[in-house]
């Protein structure tokens, strides 16, 4: 029985709605075996993380150019923990000041993609640190 693929969630949170980065993305994992779901705009952290437990994904990626990533990436990695679902890798990319970076890594986010990051490191990343559910 051939393994499961590794199942990425893609989503915007919040009022950004510059999502070209975002389909970039999503192109590029799919190219490279990923299973994707993108989402689209203008979630909440709430929508996310409900889609998130309904897919039975393996990872969260989140894109924010808005500025609001301090407070929209930790609440998704919160209420995927008090959801039961600890296990999700959650990534954020975006425009991210390298000072915010650390206090992100502590509310949860793995990981960390600025702009200009080479798509092969994402899924390079992807493939060392995700594993897919069984």
């Amino acid at each position: 029985m051939a393994q499961r693929r590794i199942r990425i969630l893609l989503a915007k949170p919040g009022l950004d709605g510059h999502d070209r980065g975002a389909r970039v993305l999503a192109r590029s994992f799919r190219d490279a075996g990923f299973e994707v779901i993108y989402t689209g705009c203008h979630q909440t952290p709430e929508q996310i993380a409900a889609t998130a437990l309904q897919e039975d994904v393996d990872m969260v990626g989140l894109s924010c150019l808005s500025g609001a990533h301090n407070y929209l990436y930790p609440q998704v990695a919160k209420l995927l923990r008090d959801g039961g679902a600890d296990d999700i890798v959650v990534v954020g990319g975006g425009i991210i000041p390298d000072k915010d970076i650390p206090t992100l890594k502590e509310a949860g986010i793995k990981e960390v993609f600025l702009p200009g990051a080479p798509l092969e490191v994402i899924n390079d990343w992807i493939r060392a640190n995700v594993t897919p559910k069984e």
